[in-house]
């Protein structure tokens, strides 16, 4: 009866660990969830914040870049198990975050800050090493670091945009508690209340998350409508057989969410190393798979927030 008492209790905890089962992706539910879980028990027993787990993941991302810059199986599959790893912390600093109710602005900065950091060391030693191992690359230099820079500019709006639907689909299914959906114009007036001089640091931060999310508002004009007709019509208490209607129709488009976050791009990113051999393969799926993604997710999603009836 303990036995099952404590499975039980495992399994409600687990299950509390996560943000909804609408936004999971099987990867993560199945294998970084789980491993997720166990680092964010360990580090509530050990008293670690999430915020310091987001900064060790920091540490093992980079890693795993400088390690992906070797033409050597043994170092790319260690920069594979290091990023593994990352990614484990990534999803235990979250999990930690519900647990323990520890949520902060500046944490989520920081999260989606450290997935930015692992792909530019990751890009780094991609360009570094196809510039000694590629003849064609190596006689044009500057080939494959303008494909890093442009790929790096379209990941950085595919995770966004990819988070964004995520936050939305969040805030109809749990409500203004369970979404971390932000408002440009809160963030702004919080942007103001700091000072350079007292408050440099959280200035500093808030500037690149003001404008993150003023990106995030700009590519989504039909939504932004939609979210301010909510307000004017609900003031903030929106009925659940709207929340139900909305939650139904962008339910399909979380795979495409899912898509563009960690787990098809690290998939793609070891295919092109380990197997090809050939890690500027990964620059071209980004370029093209994942940019063909984006844009059917984002005519989709406008066109259901125009089209939607309140």
């Amino acid at each position: 009866m303990s036995n099952e008492t404590n499975k039980s209790g495992f399994r409600q905890g687990f299950k509390d660990s996560l943000k909804s089962m609408d936004t999971e992706e099987h990867i993560d539910l199945y294998f970084y969830r789980p491993i997720g879980y166990a680092w964010a028990l360990l580090a509530r027993k050990l008293g670690v914040t999430p915020n310091a787990i987001t900064i060790a993941s920091i540490f093992l991302g980079v890693g795993a870049g400088v390690c992906f810059y070797f033409n050597n199986i043994w170092w790319n599959l260690l920069g594979m198990l290091l990023l593994i790893w990352a990614d484990s912390f990534d999803s235990a600093d979250g999990q930690l975050a519900r647990l323990t109710g520890q949520y902060s602005r500046l944490g989520r900065i920081l999260d989606g800050l450290s997935g930015d950091l692992w792909f530019a060391a990751i890009y780094v030693a991609i360009c570094l090493r196809e510039n000694v191992t590629s003849e064609f690359f190596s006689s044009h230099h500057w080939v494959i670091w303008v494909m890093a820079v442009v790929t790096g500019l379209c990941h950085a709006t595919q995770a966004a945009m990819a988070d964004y639907y995520r936050q939305f689909h969040l805030f109809f299914l749990k409500g203004k508690q369970g979404s971390e959906l932000e408002n440009s114009s809160d963030l702004r007036k919080k942007y103001d209340s700091l000072s350079w001089k007292h408050n440099f640091f959280q200035k500093f931060i808030m500037t690149f998350y003001l404008n993150y999310t003023v990106g995030q508002e700009r590519r989504t004009p039909a939504m932004q409508n939609l979210r301010r007709r909510l307000r004017e019509k609900y003031h903030g208490e929106i009925p659940q057989e709207v929340r139900d209607r909305f939650r139904a129709l962008s339910l399909p488009l979380m795979k495409y969410t899912n898509i563009l976050s960690f787990n098809v791009r690290t998939i793609a990113l070891f295919t092109a190393i380990l197997i090809f051999r050939m890690p500027w393969l990964y620059f071209a799926f980004e370029l093209t798979v994942l940019n063909f993604i984006l844009i059917y997710m984002v005519v989709r999603h406008e066109r259901i927030c125009k089209n939607f009836k309140i």
